[in-house]
């Protein structure tokens, strides 16, 4: 018989809604041994909270977080709050020894996702993941498969892209995600750049220089909708960074792009990887698509294989119908939850603490790399001698 998971979320806005609809879906999936209940919510906004009334199963609404992490009957929290609350949520979390799933970038900087990182380590109990859906996408699990196998050979290069152009609307106001103070300089990469380095990290590609390219091409933004009263906007809204990588069988580039500003992308997640044996290429923009490069004597071939719905767990769905988002973030929480219980097998997990530590080691030295126009070193910064 399955486990019952009592779930808490910290900050109902638009991925705590998500989460509360992908526990609503949970019987699509086939077997899981865990079933979620959603049982409180916190969130600053009464409003927000207002939304969670059809929600029959939560009993506990507050504007206090430390409310959640009291209440014995939750059992795994949900942690979706600005960045610059990260550290002090994520903290308290781990505190009160409850198990959580927390959105990237697991902390406002490298500073702040160190002592993240190192509380857990001083509590092995709690089990702790970061949040990163996208490549729970099919075309993406058959990508990763084939890359990890080894199929393709020596490393040629691979590309990790995560754009899309809403901010290419001047007249978009002001909010968090464009103030460095509560997003943090890393600005667009602490926002998309945990989706972009999933998978490299999975595969241990870990990157030993980067140099980053860094765009803020918004300076201001207006203080509400529709208003011609303009305030500073100071984050990254398009991040490149080119990262040289070095396995076994071969040194080869990897590319990542987080953008803001990417004319033409809607919302379009990327993955591409060419080898000597062969290449694989999905991107969410096209998500029944997965291209494979082959060669046959002479002739270099990219082939279309179509992806239907069918991802890490198996689900009532039609293997014939297309994935979405919704489906992405439902396997990411199945993961999650089969992880926790042990039962997680050989798929793909959500990201480890360490991972998204690794991250902010990449995202400091893009940092850096902007200043000083050369590569960087991705590693922890020795302090100034005094």
């Amino acid at each position: 018989m399955a486990e019952t998971v009592n779930v808490g979320i910290i900050g109902g806005g638009l991925m705590g809604r998500e989460l509360a609809a992908a526990i609503g879906r949970w019987a699509a999936l086939e077997d899981h041994p865990v079933v979620p209940r959603l049982t409180a919510v916190c969130d600053s906004n009464p409003e927000v909270l207002a939304w969670f009334d059809r929600c029959e199963t939560v009993t506990l609404r507050t504007t206090d977080h430390t409310e959640v992490l009291s209440d014995e009957r939750v059992d795994v929290v949900y942690i979706a709050v600005p960045h610059h609350l990260h550290e002090r949520i994520y903290l308290d979390t781990i505190d009160a020894g409850k198990d959580f799933l927390g959105e990237k970038p697991f902390g406002i900087d490298l500073g702040a996702a160190s002592r993240i990182v190192d509380a857990l380590g001083a509590k092995p109990a709690v089990f702790a993941r970061c949040s990163s859906e996208i490549p729970y996408f099919p075309g993406a699990q058959r990508a990763f498969a084939m890359v990890a196998s080894g199929g393709l050979g020596p490393i040629i290069e691979a590309h990790s892209s995560f754009c899309h152009s809403s901010d290419l609307d001047l007249d978009k106001p002001i909010n968090w995600k464009r103030r460095q103070e509560s997003c943090g300089r890393i600005g667009v990469m602490g926002d998309l750049g945990m989706h972009t380095l999933h998978l490299p990290l999975r595969l241990g590609w870990m990157p030993q220089s980067v140099y980053a390219v860094l765009q803020n091409l918004v300076p201001t933004r207006p203080t509400s909708a529709g208003s011609t009263e303009h305030t500073t906007c100071d984050t990254i809204e398009n991040a490149t960074l080119l990262c040289t990588v070095k396995s076994d069988e071969s040194t080869f580039p990897l590319t990542l792009e987080q953008k803001r500003i990417a004319p033409g992308e809607k919302n379009s997640w990327r993955f591409k990887v060419t080898g000597m044996n062969g290449g694989f290429e999905f991107s969410t923009r096209y998500p029944k698509t997965l291209w494979r490069f082959t060669t046959d004597g002479d002739d270099q071939i990219w082939q279309q294989i179509e992806m239907g719905s069918q991802s890490a767990f198996a689900t009532v769905t039609g293997g014939i119908f297309e994935f979405g988002f919704s489906d992405a973030i439902l396997q990411m929480w199945a993961a999650y939850l089969a992880e926790r219980a042990g039962a997680l097998g050989t798929r793909l997990g959500c990201v480890t603490p360490e991972e998204a530590l690794a991250s902010h080691l990449v995202f400091n030295a893009a940092l850096r790399s902007s200043e000083t126009s050369h590569a960087e070193r991705p590693t922890i910064p020795q302090p100034a001698p005094v």
